[in-house]
């Protein structure tokens, strides 16, 4: 039989290592049904063998005082080929106590797996294998088709929630051993797994338990808090009876006091009754008059009495619509603060755009005023170099005119010389001195001449000089013409901004208003979950399918909790999140409940 390569039958062996990892991981924590932590022994065992992945074919690097082998130099170079990856590494390099490249590696990996990218990553850096060549061998498993299969594998890992504290765990000083026992399938094995379940199974209706009682205990508390209430409003009316009946004796004490008094009349005018009947008859309509304002008065202590009987119990039935409706408040209150405060940092926003455009048309004003002085400045210059052009071509029109004379004497001169020539035959001695005499004027004027065109070259390079600021003013001023136009668009966005500033301020008094007005009544909900509080927490065992939609639970399907009913949906059935009346942060909810408390919250608004 013909050897094989011993560094393929390491790949092999890692590959293998791998698959088993990986697949025990995603089965044991879908079982599991909750988030894994550092402690985890599938999840110790899976980052075991990912280093051992990444330390197969890893070149040595030989340093002055020994040899260097670590994962952390290709794991770095991600970075460069994945810009996500900036942040994890930033991290790793942040965190304190790690002092080794290999536990900065250690790091590297858990948080990978934390943000469900280490498949990603690693793709990345296999493709690039002429990078890979600086740190791994051509027989590495990096380097081969094994590390392809590894991070395809990988991808599974997305359904897993990890959370993992890397800050305090000493990742330097770890001995990564591969742990062979977990992968080795025992009846022990089996037993120990369906007693894992049974116990998951337990642990979920324990938290089922204490929430219900949870709940209890809330509803326990508002009673507790609703009696107190009663229980001051009654002794509040018991002094108020108390005081009325004291009122009612002083009230009879006087009517005691006045029949007496009525009496001892009557016998004094039984006695004077034959002397004085004129009198007696006087006494006797004052006695009457006196008997009817009696009687009004006690007429009028009945009516009070009664008027305030029924005030008391108008009063305990208002107090007892003004508790239901405080608990009622309070709920709306929760839920309308909300609103307000995305309301005051929509508010916090648009002030600050509107401070920042204000401050961009302050600058943009002064630019203005700043281009609008420059413009001036320019067309005085513009003024003055036209002036200056006007010159220049008079002058040149001069100097045109004289170089027109000088060659018109030139030609008169040389007409002249060819006379004086024949003439000067007989005159050549005076002829001579005016000959000399004419030579000199004739080198001054080609002097002249030449000073001249030196000055027209000149005078033209100025002028084209000058006409060059004058396109470059000419765009300048295009260019503040253009601001112009800005700063208009921009004081129009200002003026737009206001609107919408106003636009808000006006929803939220609107809202606030609302809100002060507002009576909301929260009984349809408290006999919904009444009425849900009797359902009973399923186990994961028992749901294969969704609930809603009815379709089988995979790894990519995995199962949810509705924490309002109970029962076992899909991701997609119960993605809603709600505030309960047991928990005031928003928990998972089923499709079907989500509406049922939408629509008992709707029915409550006025």
């Amino acid at each position: 039989m013909a050897m094989k390569d011993p560094t393929a039958v390491e790949r092999a062996n890692l590959l293998n290592m791998a698959k088993l990892s990986i697949k025990g991981l995603i089965e044991s924590a879908l079982s599991f049904g909750r988030t894994l932590d550092s402690d985890y022994p599938p999840l110790q065992q899976f980052f075991v063998v990912m280093e051992h992945c990444l330390k197969h074919g890893l070149k040595v690097k030989k340093s002055f005082l020994s040899y260097n082998k670590t994962i952390w130099g290709p794991l770095e170079l991600v970075e460069k080929l994945y810009p996500e990856a900036e942040e994890i590494g930033a991290s790793v390099r942040d965190l304190p106590g790690l002092k080794t490249p290999l536990g900065r590696a250690r790091a590297w990996l858990r948080l990978a797996l934390m943000q469900k990218k280490m498949a990603d990553y690693l793709r990345c850096l296999i493709i690039q294998r002429d990078l890979l060549s600086e740190f791994y061998e051509y027989h590495a498993l990096m380097m081969e088709e094994e590390g392809a299969v590894i991070v395809g594998l990988l991808v599974g890992l997305n359904v897993i929630d990890a959370n993992l504290c890397v800050k305090g765990e000493d990742l330097d000083s770890q001995v990564g051993v591969i742990d062979f026992s977990m992968y080795l399938k025992n009846e022990d094995d089996i037993g120990n797994k369906e007693r894992n379940v049974q116990i998951a199974a337990i642990l979920d209706q324990k938290n089922y338990v204490e929430e219900l009682n949870r709940q209890l205990n809330s509803t326990v508390s508002s009673l507790h808090s609703r009696v107190d209430s009663l229980e001051k409003s009654n002794t509040k009316l018991i002094e108020e009876l108390a005081i009325a009946k004291n009122n009612i004796i002083k009230l009879q004490e006087e009517n005691h006091q006045l029949r007496s008094e009525n009496k001892l009349i009557l016998m004094k005018t039984q006695q004077h009754l034959e002397v004085t009947k004129v009198d007696v008859e006087t006494e006797l309509q004052t006695y009457k008059c006196s008997r009817q304002g009696l009687d009004e008065m006690y007429s009028d202590a009945r009516r009070q009495l009664r008027d305030e009987s029924q005030l008391r119990q108008d009063v305990e039935n208002e107090l007892a619509v003004q508790v239901s409706m405080k608990h009622e408040i309070e709920l709306a209150v929760k839920l309308l603060e909300k609103d307000v405060h995305e309301k005051q940092d929509t508010l916090i926003s648009l002030r600050q755009q509107l401070e920042e455009v204000r401050a961009i048309n302050i600058e943009m004003y002064q630019k203005l005023q700043g281009s609008e002085d420059g413009l001036k400045e320019k067309n005085e210059i513009i003024s003055r170099l036209e002036e200056k052009t006007n010159k220049i071509t008079t002058a040149m029109k001069q100097l045109e005119q004289r170089l027109q004379q000088a060659e018109r004497a030139h030609m008169e001169v040389e007409g002249g010389d060819e006379k004086y020539l024949q003439e000067c035959l007989s005159k050549s001695a005076g002829l001579q001195q005016r000959i000399t005499q004419k030579e000199q004027q004739l080198a001054r004027l080609e002097t002249d001449l030449k000073i001249e065109r030196e000055w027209r070259q000149a005078l033209q390079e100025d002028l084209q000089r000058e006409k060059d600021t004058t396109a470059l003013l000419r765009d300048s001023t295009q260019q503040a013409s253009g601001l112009k136009e800005e700063f208009l668009n921009l004081q129009d966005e200002n003026q737009q901004l206001k609107k919408i500033y106003h636009e808000q301020e006006q929803a939220l008094q609107e809202l606030g208003n609302k809100l002060s007005e507002s009576k909301l009544k929260i009984e349809d909900i408290k006999e919904a979950n009444k009425a849900l509080q009797g359902l009973v927490w399923l186990k994961d065992k028992e749901a294969t399918h969704c609930k809603l939609c009815e379709k089988e639970f995979s790894l990519s399907k995995r199962k949810h909790h509705c924490r309002n009913c109970g029962e076992i949906f899909c991701n997609a059935c119960s993605d809603n999140e709600l505030p309960l009346p047991s928990s005031p942060k928003p928990v998972r909810v089923c499709d079907s409940c989500h509406a049922l408390l939408i629509q008992s919250c709707s029915s409550t608004l006025p």
